[in-house]
């Protein structure tokens, strides 16, 4: 009875801590949520603006946009800075890690959190650059610092591929993988009849000029995106823990009740048999 009672003590400490876990993750997931929705109109008419200027000739074509022989890659994995969010980062990280399984050498990689850093380091990845705690309220400047170091790389041929690894937000209850080609930039080809706009000195050049914009947005609407998909995960798993918790302590308390009821019908069964033995 004493190890039961210890045991629901414990659970109940451990449901405390969960139940706070949750509402912490619920007052954040609401400000990420929002701040998730807002950043992709922006990213959604910036991609819009680069596609018109590159459907404005046929002869379009800029170093970011040729494909080449594809010899090493670049890997920008976002992650997040903590665990306790279930499937969360073991999500994303197999992600990346299954998407060079038949590459013959591994990717390089830029680590976006510390679980990221972590995996990565672990597995004798080359990590060029590591950045953590910046996804909760990652500012346009950081993101810049990677889209620079990451168009460099790929501008003076170091990598011949960048890729982004994140989490899209869907729902408090659903977040899904993804990964993007952030280079050589694929643009879509749309109908620019009628549009007559005239780009100086020319398309390549407001186009090469817009690429750094471009490439910022898209990694810090990425990290949003995975920041609001961490806090739902991590409050839908909290929730559960304390739904287990709340469970756990009413079998044990059963158990006690159990143990209790036992140990009193025992010293019942002492006191009759030692007054029956006395009678005799």
């Amino acid at each position: 009875m004493k190890a039961i009672k210890r045991r629901i003590k414990s659970v109940g400490s451990t449901k405390q801590i969960t139940n706070a876990m949750q509402l912490v993750a619920s007052s954040k997931l609401r400000k990420a949520k929002t701040r998730a929705e807002q950043t992709r109109p922006y990213f959604n008419e910036l991609y819009k603006t680069m596609c018109e200027i590159a459907s404005s000739k046929d002869s379009f074509s800029t170093v970011y946009t040729i494909k080449r022989e594809v010899k090493q890659k670049l890997y920008i994995v976002i992650a997040g800075d903590r665990g306790l969010a279930g499937g969360y980062n073991s999500n994303i990280l197999k992600l990346a890690a299954s998407a060079h399984a038949g590459d013959a050498q591994k990717p390089k990689i830029i680590a976006i959190g510390k679980k990221a850093v972590e995996y990565f380091s672990k597995r004798d990845y080359e990590i060029v650059a590591s950045f953590t705690n910046i996804a909760e309220d990652i500012k346009p400047n950081t993101a810049q610092d990677i889209s620079d170091l990451a168009i460099k790389m790929f501008a003076d041929g170091e990598v011949d591929e960048v890729e982004v690894f994140y989490t899209m937000f869907i729902s408090a209850m659903s977040q899904q993988p993804e990964n993007m080609k952030l280079l050589p930039l694929d643009t879509q080809a749309i109908d620019t009849a009628g549009v007559n706009i005239a780009y100086d000195p020319s398309p390549e050049a407001v186009f090469n000029r817009i690429v750094p914009r471009f490439t910022a947005s898209l990694l810090m609407c990425a990290v949003v995106e995975s920041y609001a998909s961490e806090v739902g995960a991590r409050r839908t798993a909290m929730e559960a823990a304390t739904d287990n918790a709340e469970a756990m302590t009413e079998s044990l308390s059963l158990l006690y009740n159990r143990a209790r009821q036992a140990s009193i019908t025992n010293e019942i069964i002492d006191i009759v048999s030692g007054a029956s033995a006395q009678s005799n």
